[in-house]
C-alpha cells in the first residue's frame, strides 16, 4: 500500500462524526405506502413524463425519457399504479415533475438473472449504462454514459475511484464497499473496458483502513490490475479536482474538465450502480442513504428505494431522540441543503439524511482575519467575492475566480464571524451570469 497522500492547497479538518453509523450493515427499508419519483434527479434537462394517472407500473419500468443530450431516464422503484403526476419540491429548493406511485403489496423479484459483459463492446456496455438511468451517486448526479464517452482527442490515461467520502456523518460509500467489495471491483473491471486506461486508482481516506485493506485483499486474489491509494484525512479530499492533484499529481486547469488532464472520476457507489446495470440490467431505483446526526435515535445506512421520503427513512432509524431538532440537511452538512419538509423524497444523488442539534450561530462582521483565504482548497479569495457580491458588484466577483468556486464550505466552516459565505457566493454565481 502506497504512502499516505493528499492535495497541498487549503482545506479543514472538521470531525467526521462517522462512527454515529458506520458499525452496522445495511438494513432495508420496507417499501413504503407511497413513493414520489421525482422527474429530476440528475444534473441536465428534466426526464419526460411517459407515464401517467392511472397507469400501473412494473418494478424497473421507464416512467421518465431523458428529454437532451445531458438528461437521464427515470425508472419507476416498484410494481405499483400512478396515482399522480404532480409538482414537488427537493431539498435543494427547486421545483420539478414527479410521478406518485402506490406500491402494490407483493413486489417480484427481479435481477437475479447475469448478463456477460465481458462479451460487449464498450459502446454497447455505455448504452446499457444510459438504459439504466446510472447517474454520480456522490452528489452531483451528472450522467454516467454522458462522463464515460471521452470525446475524440482526449485519453483516460487514469480511472480514479472516488471512495474517499469526506463529508461528516456520512458512510454510505464506506458500508458499501465493505460488504459489497467484488462487486464494486467488477463494476470497475466494466469501467476499465469502457476506458481502457492506462491506470486504475480508488482514492480513500485513511478513516476508511479496513476498507482499504479489504479492497486489497480482494485485488489481489482476483489479480485485478487497480492500486488502493489511502489519502490523509482532509475535507474537501473528496472534490474531484482535491482528488485528482493528490493522486496523479496533476492539477485540473480553471474552466477544464477531468478528462482534460487525461482522467475520470468515478464515485464509489456509481461503480457499483454501473455494475448492476451491466451484469444484471438494473436500473438505478434505489441506493444506500446514511441517516445520522445527533438527534436520530438509532444512525444507520438505509437500502432505500427512490422516492421514499425523508420521514420514511428517519422513522425507520428510531425517529427523533429529541423535540429539539434544529436542522434536516439532505447529503454531509458542508456542501448539502437544508430542508424543511420531511415529506421530501429520495432521489438518485441523496447520500444522507441528517438530523442536528444545536443552533445556527449569528453572522457578525467580516474582520480580515485571513482564515478564509488560507483554507480555500482553490486559491480564491472569498473575503473580497464575498464583499463585492453583497454590494452588487457581481462582475468584479467573477474576476476573481468566483466560478471556480466549488462551494465546498471550508471557508463558511473557519470564518469566526460566521458569515453565510457559500449562500453568498450561489447567489453571486446567479446574478454574475444574469448580468
Amino acid at each position: 500500500m502506497l504512502r499516505i497522500s493528499t492535495f497541498r492547497r487549503g482545506g479543514v479538518h472538521p470531525d467526521d462524526k462517522k462512527e454515529l453509523s458506520r458499525g452496522s450493515a445495511v438494513e432495508t427499508l420496507p417499501m413504503p405506502s407511497k413513493l414520489v419519483v421525482p422527474l429530476s434527479q440528475h444534473l441536465g434537462a428534466p426526464a419526460k413524463a411517459v407515464k401517467a394517472k392511472g397507469d400501473t407500473v412494473v418494478k424497473g419500468e421507464k416512467i421518465g425519457v431523458a428529454s437532451s443530450f445531458v438528461s437521464a431516464d427515470v425508472h419507476s422503484p416498484c410494481s405499483g399504479t400512478i396515482s399522480d403526476v404532480t409538482t414537488v419540491r427537493l431539498a435543494n429548493g427547486a421545483s420539478c415533475e414527479a410521478v406518485v406511485i402506490t406500491p402494490d403489496a407483493v413486489q417480484p423479484e427481479m435481477y437475479n438473472v447475469r448478463y456477460d459483459w465481458k462479451n460487449e463492446s464498450p459502446s454497447a456496455l455505455l448504452e446499457t449504462i444510459k438504459d439504466m438511468g446510472i447517474v454520480g451517486m456522490g452528489g452531483a448526479t451528472f450522467p454516467v454514459h454522458v462522463k464515460l464517452a471521452v470525446p475524440e482527442g482526449k485519453k483516460a490515461e487514469y480511472l480514479v475511484i472516488n471512495a474517499v467520502e469526506c463529508e461528516p456523518y456520512l458512510t454510505s460509500d464506506y458500508r458499501s464497499l465493505m460488504e459489497r467489495t467484488d462487486e464494486t471491483l467488477e463494476g470497475i473491471m466494466i469501467l476499465d473496458r469502457i476506458l481502457s486506461p492506462e491506470h486504475i486508482v480508488i482514492g480513500i481516506e485513511a478513516n476508511k483502513m479496513d476498507a482499504a485493506q479489504l479492497l486489497e485483499e480482494h485485488i489481489k486474489s482476483h489479480g485485478y490490475p487497480v492500486e488502493v491509494q489511502p489519502l490523509k484525512m482532509k475535507y474537501p479530499q473528496g472534490d474531484e479536482k482535491q482528488l485528482l492533484k493528490a493522486v496523479t499529481g496533476r492539477e485540473v486547469p480553471s474552466g477544464k474538465l477531468p478528462i482534460d488532464i487525461g482522467a475520470v472520476v468515478c464515485n464509489a457507489g456509481t461503480v457499483y450502480a454501473v455494475y448492476e446495470a451491466c451484469v444484471f440490467h438494473k436500473p438505478l431505483i434505489e441506493r444506500i442513504v446514511t441517516v445520522s446526526g445527533e438527534a436520530v435515535k438509532n444512525p444507520k445506512n438505509i437500502l432505500s428505494p427512490v422516492g421514499a421520503s425523508a420521514a420514511d427513512l428517519l422513522a425507520f432509524a428510531g425517529g427523533y431522540n429529541t423535540d429539539n431538532v434544529d436542522k434536516l440537511i439532505s447529503g454531509g452538512p458542508m456542501m448539502g441543503f437544508a430542508f424543511a419538509d420531511e415529506q421530501c423524497p429520495v432521489t438518485k444523488g441523496t447520500s444522507g439524511i441528517l438530523a442536528l442539534k444545536g443552533a445556527d450561530l449569528e453572522a457578525g462582521v467580516c474582520v480580515s482575519c485571513g482564515k478564509c483565504v488560507a483554507h480555500c482548497p482553490m486559491g480564491l479569495m472569498p473575503n473580497r467575492m464575498f464583499r463585492n457580491i453583497k454590494n452588487g458588484r457581481y462582475k468584479e466577483a467573477l474576476d476573481l475566480g468566483l466560478l471556480d468556486c466549488k462551494e465546498c464550505g471550508c471557508c463558511a466552516f473557519i470564518c469566526p464571524a460566521h458569515l453565510p459565505l457559500v449562500q453568498g457566493f450561489k447567489l453571486g454565481k446567479k446574478m454574475g451570469r444574469k448580468k
